[in-house]
């Protein structure tokens, strides 16, 4: 069991919070049933080294398996044989293969990673391994073109495999809890969720598709698919009207702007805000999600890699803090349990392509066993192709709502991406 530091008490928290009480409050986990639906099930796993660059993804998404009972990663692909040994060792893989069609020649795995943070990457990936049979854990963001997006949820009922994302939010203590604390009437009732990028020297539309891509699924997560957009995106304080498009620090597809400012609208007429503007973000991170109810709010960050973790916070103002207001920190208690499973190794942390932050390898190992559990109960991971490609959707729409001057409306008729025309040969 896993307990964060925090100002109050255990007993304070449980009276303050009511995270426990009642039969209707709903988990994103299902406590209290076995871990596996079969756990006597042997994982095969291997393991795909990101192909683009000489680097995993620098997400950890390869110890995500590490400690798991019943698993043994069976290969590692690798273009490179430089530092293989090391490489081996930190993902416990039991042999290395140059090529994803050398490790099928001789290994059937249940389940492959797919590290590559690179957009254009994972539908040749997705394909390849579906047709085999393979399940896939896949970094995000899934593609950066919707028509993708919809030929990987096609590929997958085809195949009838499961694809988990590495949207680390969903299974991350502070945003389990989060989301718990609002089901349980913690703030009232929801009324708005507003999220930020880093608005650090990619902000606007890069901020958008790399870290907005957390902040979309997390609104998702939180409450449903969103209903509609409203956007304005902007070059230079000046409203964008093309044709130059954002040249990207990563190959992530099609951007624009240096500031955008978007207001989406959810099931229970909740309002989501996501803005992003270029430069602010100098010593503090701003990457993160602050949800409003009518008694309250939450507010939870992202930790730079190198810093502790941010707290979840809870103010009882449902509006601008006055005087008698109180903040309070949420203590995080983990309550979930992998039977059998290792200690996590935090001694990964900061090593080669495995970030300081502790939510990468804490939520990554849930991920990886709510896959498995989805596998074998035949239903969607808790981060799913299918929410991942719906976080694209609000993407698109944000630039579709812009250049109409209007109210965009999902999901989308129109899968073409809205800056297709500005993209130059």
């Amino acid at each position: 069991m896993i307990k964060r530091a925090s100002s109050i008490t255990r007993r304070g928290f449980l009276k303050t919070s009511g995270i426990f009480a009642g039969a209707s409050l709903i988990s994103p986990f299902l406590y209290g049933r076995p871990a596996y639906a079969d756990n006597t099930k042997q994982w095969k796993v291997a393991i795909v080294k990101d192909k683009s660059k000489p680097m995993f993804g620098l997400h950890g998404m390869q110890v995500a398996f590490r400690g798991i009972p019943n698993v043994k990663v069976v290969g590692l692909v690798d273009g490179s044989t430089s530092n293989i040994e090391a490489k081996l060792a930190q993902t416990e893989a039991a042999r290395h293969y140059l090529s994803c069609e050398a490790l099928l020649k001789n290994e059937k795995p249940d389940i492959v990673v797919l590290t590559s943070r690179w957009p254009d990457d994972h539908l040749e990936q997705i394909r390849f391994f579906a047709e085999n049979g393979c399940h896939i854990y896949c970094e995000k963001p899934v593609t950066a073109f919707l028509d993708e997006a919809d030929e990987i949820v096609e590929i997958a009922k085809k195949n009838k495999i499961k694809i988990a994302m590495a949207h680390p939010c969903r299974n991350g203590l502070g945003f389990v809890t989060m989301k718990r604390l609002i089901e349980s009437g913690k703030i009232g009732i929801p009324l708005t969720v507003h999220g930020w990028g880093k608005s650090d020297h990619r902000g606007g539309g890069e901020d958008m598709m790399t870290l907005g891509t957390h902040i979309f699924d997390l609104m998702i997560y939180l409450f449903g698919q969103p209903e509609s957009v409203s956007a304005d995106v902007r070059v230079n304080g000046n409203p964008f009207t093309g044709p130059e498009l954002t040249k990207t620090t990563e190959p992530i597809g099609l951007a624009a702007g240096d500031e955008l400012f978007a207001t989406f609208r959810f099931p229970g007429n909740v309002r989501g805000i996501f803005e992003s503007r270029s430069n602010l973000y100098k010593s503090d991170n701003r990457m993160g999600v602050c949800v409003i109810g009518s008694k309250g709010m939450l507010s939870l960050r992202f930790s730079d890699s190198h810093r502790e973790p941010q707290p979840l916070r809870f103010n009882n103002a449902p509006c601008a803090p006055a005087n008698e207001t109180v903040a309070e920190i949420i203590e995080l208690q983990e309550d979930r349990v992998i039977p059998g499973a290792h200690p996590l190794d935090y001694s990964l942390l900061g090593t080669e392509d495995v970030p300081r932050g502790p939510i990468f390898i804490e939520a990554g190992r849930f991920a990886v066993w709510d896959l498995m559990q989805s596998i074998q109960e035949n239903r969607q991971p808790i981060a799913n192709i299918y929410d991942a490609r719906a976080a694209l959707e609000m993407i698109y729409g944000v630039y579709a709502s812009h250049l109409t001057k209007s109210p965009i409306y999902f999901p989308l008729t129109d899968r073409s991406h809205p800056l297709e025309k500005f993209k130059t040969q």
